[in-house]
This record gives structure tokens, C-alpha cells and sequence, in this order.
């Protein structure tokens, strides 16, 4: 299989089909994800972008068990508030971690993923990563057996990255549903793309 860069997509078609919100309904903000097929490797680091990307680690986070570090520079503006999780993860099972700078937010990474005392580890980054920082913290997932998943803007992902994903809303005018969100996977080391 070739990589392929595509936009977001109306039908499902291929091994994405598994992956599309259409071809599985259960893929809506506020139902029990528990048994969803979401296919990420633990003990491995995994990038995740689009406007549904948060929604996607929190999907896994939520299969995974409590609790989840979230480690997010205090500069951001949007910070998360855990009452507006609720729907998909309980907001007692969120640890908030603001640092000052991507180096600290990159070491408070490193140390939960090699720590494994919490299932997953998500952590916002606002620059691209060097291959040296990205193996880094694959080293670490593998070491605690924690899920590392990078929330990362268009066009940074790192080549140590076990899988890259898009995800983003998906408008379907038959079910009326606004909830339902399209999964495509981007860049995976051991399998397909779509």
C-alpha cells in the first residue's frame, strides 16, 4: 500500500470503512465506546490530528480504564474542562499537567509513559517533533506499557510515531446525527493505510 494524503470523505470505502462513522454507528459523542475496535498498539506513541482529535484520545482513553495524564503547555488558550469531557470519560479519571515550555511538557511525557501508572498519556504539541524526541518517547511507552497519544497540528508529525491519524467530523444528512466523526489512518508501521 501507498500513502495517500486525502480529505475528509462522504462514504466509507475499504479498510477505512472500519474506520468511517457511517459504517459504524456507534462512533457518537456520549455512548459507551468500551468494545469500539480502535486499533492502537500499547506501549507504543501515536499521533492524532483534525478537529475530532481530542474526541478520538478520549475515546481511548476512556477503553484503556483510568485514570489519564493530559499534558498540555499553560500558554495554550483552550484548556480542557473536565466537566465538558463528562460524556466520554468521568472528569475525576482526567490528571491535568500545564508545564511551561514543550521541553517540560516532552519530560512530564516521558516520565508518565515510563512510569506506566496510568493507561494513556495524551499530550498537546505545538511543534514538530526530531525523530531523537519522538523515539524517545516510544522508548518510554514501551518501558510502562502506557499508550502515548500526540494531539498534533497539521504537517508535525514525527517519523517515530507508531501510527498518524486524521480525524474530523462527518456530515451525514440521512441520520441527522451531529456526532459522528470520521477516523483515517494516515501513517501505520505494521499495516494499511485509509
Amino acid at each position: 500500500p501507498r500513502r495517500r494524503n486525502r480529505g475528509p470523505a462522504t462514504e466509507a470505502s475499504g479498510p477505512a470503512a472500519m474506520l468511517c462513522a457511517r459504517a459504524a454507528p456507534w462512533y457518537r459523542v456520549g455512548m459507551d465506546f468500551t468494545n469500539a475496535p480502535l486499533p492502537l498498539l500499547s506501549g507504543r506513541v501515536h499521533e492524532v490530528g483534525g478537529p475530532s482529535a481530542v474526541a478520538f484520545a478520549l475515546i481511548r482513553a476512556r477503553q484503556a480504564g483510568s485514570p489519564l495524564f493530559w499534558i498540555r503547555p499553560a500558554w495554550l488558550g483552550d484548556q480542557p474542562l473536565p466537566d465538558g469531557l463528562a460524556g466520554i470519560i468521568p472528569p475525576s479519571a482526567v490528571i491535568g499537567v500545564a508545564t511551561a515550555t514543550e521541553t517540560d511538557s516532552l519530560a512530564a511525557a516521558e516520565e508518565a509513559l515510563r512510569d506506566g501508572a496510568v493507561p494513556v498519556v495524551i499530550v498537546d504539541i505545538t511543534r514538530p517533533l526530531s525523530l531523537r524526541e519522538g523515539r524517545r518517547l516510544q522508548l518510554a511507552a514501551g518501558a510502562g506499557r502506557s499508550t502515548g497519544l500526540c494531539l498534533i497540528a497539521q504537517g508535525m508529525g514525527s517519523n517515530a510515531a507508531e501510527t498518524r491519524w486524521h480525524c474530523a467530523p462527518l456530515f451525514d444528512p440521512e441520520s441527522g446525527d451531529s456526532t459522528l466523526m470520521r477516523w483515517e489512518i494516515t501513517k501505520n508501521k505494521k499495516g494499511t493505510l485509509g
